[in-house]
């Protein structure tokens, strides 16, 4: 079981927005319910694609809006208590609901935290996956009080993620 306490020390100001000519990032709440649940299940193949190794499950098949509902009142309280962090990827004047981004804890050996990220479906072939990948990386990197963070999917492989050993 993941370790329940505060994922970054309580003198850590948690920032509220990232912003970049291409997107912007703010805390997921429930109020982002009827887009956020469009964004995901327009694409759910590029989902599962994407993380269902590192999960090891088929997500977002199935999810319904009642369960989107339940799992972003999840992540707006694990923020707020912060355990960890989602933010919805907007388009910078917040007319275009994007992707998400979550930072969690690990209890994978010598990692501080791991970031799982995406865009909607629609959005791949426009370079905004990567664009979000690399700014992302330096934020965290820059701003952030991690030393050693994982990207499980994208800057390490879903088998080589799994056999990571996990802390005592």
């Amino acid at each position: 079981m993941l370790n329940r306490k505060p994922l970054v020390h309580p003198d850590f100001v948690v920032p509220d927005t990232f912003e970049t000519s291409r997107f912007a990032l703010s805390m997921l709440t429930i109020h982002d319910i009827v887009r956020d649940y469009d964004a995901v299940m327009s694409s759910a193949e590029h989902l599962k694609a994407t993380y269902g190794d590192v999960y090891g499950r088929t997500w977002p098949e199935g999810l319904t809006l009642e369960d989107d509902l339940i799992d972003l009142g999840w992540h707006q309280r694990e923020f707020t208590i912060r355990r960890s962090f989602a933010y919805k990827v907007e388009s910078p004047d917040r007319s275009a609901y994007l992707g998400c981004i979550y930072i969690n804890a690990t209890l994978k050996h010598d990692f501080d935290a791991m970031i799982m990220l995406w865009v909607r479906a629609s959005e791949l072939e426009s370079g905004l996956d990567e664009d979000l990948f690399a700014a992302v990386k330096t934020w965290v990197a820059e701003v952030w009080p991690f030393e050693r963070v994982a990207y499980p999917g994208r800057d390490i492989s879903a088998a080589d993620w799994k056999s990571l050993p996990e802390s005592d």
